[in-house]
Formats: C-alpha cells, structure tokens, sequence
C-alpha cells in the first residue's frame, strides 16, 4: 500500500511541475489544456477542469478508475475522453498531454495539407518523438464523435491534431509526452516560419532509419 501512495504521489507532483513548466514557456495559457499520468494499478491521474496548468494543486486532481470512472479528486474536464481514447489505443502509454498551443493551432487551420501526416519531418527529433501526426476534423468540444475520430487516428500514431482545437499526445511516461508535446509544437513553428522557403525535409530512407532506430532502442 505504501508503494502505491508514494507513486501516486510523485506522479501528482510530477504533473503538477510539468503543468507549471509547460505554462510558464507560453505552450499553453488560461485554463487551456490537460494532462494526465496512469498509475500502475491502472488508475489515472488528470488535471481538472477550469485550472490552469501554471497553479494546479496535486491534491485537487481528477482520479478516475481503470474502466475510466471518475472516482476521486476535483470535477474532471470535460475532454477527458481525449485522453482515455490514447490509453485504449495506446496500450504502451503512460501519460497524455493536450494542449491548444499556437503554432500546432495554426498547422491544423491551414487547407490542403495531408490529413494523414501534417508536417514534414524537419528535424530528427520530430521524427523520433512524433513520428507523424495526422489531423482529427473538427467537433465541438466535449463532442463524443470527436472520441470516435481520435480513437481512429491514435491507432496508427501515438499524437492527433485536432482540426481548430490542439494537440494530444500519448507517452509511455510523462516526461516522453512532454517532449514529443513540446517537439511537435517548435516543429509548428519551424513550418509555419518556413512555408515560403523551399524545404529540405529528411528523405524517407533517413526517416525510416531514425525509427527503426528508435524502436530498437525502446524494445531493450
């Protein structure tokens, strides 16, 4: 029992700090955004609703059980769902982030990009934290089909732009969600600042090489 309670709270303090850390560099802002972490028991841990990432409390987060019941903490938001359709698809993760930061915004509002992998893999790192990331359409907030479009597109990658709205992202740990949530949104911007430039993404066979690569190193 006792090694439960110490993991639940570390990981309450861990979300608490990479809320506050993810605030205070502007990838969110207001009360925009959520996180949550799975315990090993299978419970999850989330950010509630209306609290901003910069002042949360780890006390006061949303408890949910492993069939997705909240059963602990403050009121949850209401895109929980975003985050238990990654966990179904996902097995291996451990933790989401989803934010409505502004350059991953302004990607999914721009006509005529591949729905199936937004941008092109200008960096190694995109390429080995985010792999590719194709777009949700558009739903009201809190929609359920918008459960259904995620659900879909998260069985093929591990981040979904949702169309007008943000990205989510699913990490086996919180710190891996974090960074694939962070390299996905500089990668945005690297875009957006270069759409008039010719571009010189990797090649497909360096793309290729990078995640065989990745997925060696994740495997051991």
């Amino acid at each position: 029992m006792i090694g439960v309670l110490s993991e639940e709270t570390r990981l309450r303090d861990e979300i608490v700090s990479i809320g506050r850390s993810l605030f205070d560099r502007c990838f969110t802002y207001g009360s925009t955004g959520n996180i949550s972490a799975k315990l090993s028991n299978g419970e999850i841990l989330m950010t509630p609703t209306d609290a901003s990432l910069g002042t949360l409390e780890g006390s006061a987060l949303s408890k949910f059980s492993a069939e997705g019941v909240h059963i602990g903490g403050s009121k949850p938001t209401k895109e929980a769902f975003l985050h238990q359709c990654m966990y179904c698809e996902r097995i291996d993760a451990g933790a989401v982030v989803h934010l409505h930061s502004t350059h991953a915004v302004a990607v999914s509002l721009i006509e005529g990009l591949d729905p199936e992998d937004l941008l092109p893999p200008l960096t190694a790192y995109y390429v080995m934290r985010v792999g590719k990331l194709p777009l949700a359409p558009y739903f009201p907030p809190g929609d359920v089909a918008l459960a259904e479009a995620v659900r879909e597109r998260a069985k093929s990658s591990s981040a979904v732009l949702l169309a007008n709205h943000g990205p989510v992202v699913a990490g086996k740990t919180l710190k891996d969600a974090q960074y694939a949530t962070e390299e996905l949104e500089e990668t945005a911007k690297l875009f957006l600042m270069l759409r008039s430039e010719n571009l010189r993404p990797l090649t497909p066979l360096q793309r290729s090489y990078l995640l065989q690569r990745e997925n060696s190193a994740t495997e051991k």
